[in-house]
């Protein structure tokens, strides 16, 4: 079961505290939240706190500081820290794995890589407080699902089968189709990680030279490199 979902269950009616939508500055637009109206809004805060100073640093005390609510409401909607976490976590995972996923819409294998490239990078540049967090510290409570190893494994796991179908084509082993598939994601994410703080070339460029080194490498792949 997802963060999100075991503690959907916990959303009070109402919260105290003016409404803000959780940017630094932002004025007071009601009086009064719903529950779920001032989930969204801790969500916003928390996530931003977690980007900027990751899961360690971040403190509850800031997260509400932020908020303009008192400490008791975080602890009433989400049971501390490592709960605010884990849904931020999950929501930033699905959003990830959905928009690679959703760009496979091809049957041909460079194209299926640039798209799944592209839409990587996209993720990176609309969201890059959330792929901050996915490559930030992780806390013990999410070694093993929930964060970007996790993400990048499920995207693994779909890249093996578009090579082990190119393999028997050119009569490769498919057993090593499993290794050449997380060597191109690994390839990508840490491209991705490096473009977030450089912040050039620009993403068509980034995709097309992503595409150029491991297509052309593919395409003249040794049957048998270890001979």
């Amino acid at each position: 079961m997802s963060g999100e979902s075991r503690l959907s269950s916990a959303l009070p009616n109402d919260s105290d505290g003016p409404a803000l939508d959780g940017r630094p500055g932002a004025e007071v637009t009601r009086a009064r939240m719903s529950g779920r109206e001032r989930r969204e809004q801790l969500l916003l805060v928390g996530r931003s706190v977690f980007a900027e100073k990751g899961y360690e640093a971040a403190s509850i005390e800031e997260i509400a500081e932020r908020a303009k609510v008192s400490k008791p409401i975080v602890y009433e909607h989400f049971g501390g820290k490592q709960g605010l976490y884990a849904v931020v976590v999950d929501r930033e995972v699905q959003r990830l794995l959905s928009g690679i996923m959703g760009a496979l819409r091809d049957d041909h294998p460079r194209v299926l890589l640039e798209q799944a490239a592209s839409a990587f990078l996209t993720y990176i540049e609309t969201e890059p407080d959330g792929f901050r967090i996915l490559v930030r510290d992780t806390p013990p409570m999410l070694t093993t699902s929930g964060t970007l190893a996790s993400v990048l494994g499920d995207i693994a796991e779909r890249v093996e089968q578009i090579l082990n179908a190119e393999f028997k084509k050119r009569g490769y082993k498919t057993k090593t189709a499993g290794l050449y598939s997380r060597a191109l994601v690994g390839m990508v994410a840490t491209v991705g990680e490096w473009w977030l703080y450089t912040g050039k070339p620009k993403k068509a460029d980034v995709a097309a030279h992503l595409v150029n080194l491991a297509w052309n490498g593919l395409s003249h792949l040794e049957a048998d490199p270890t001979h």
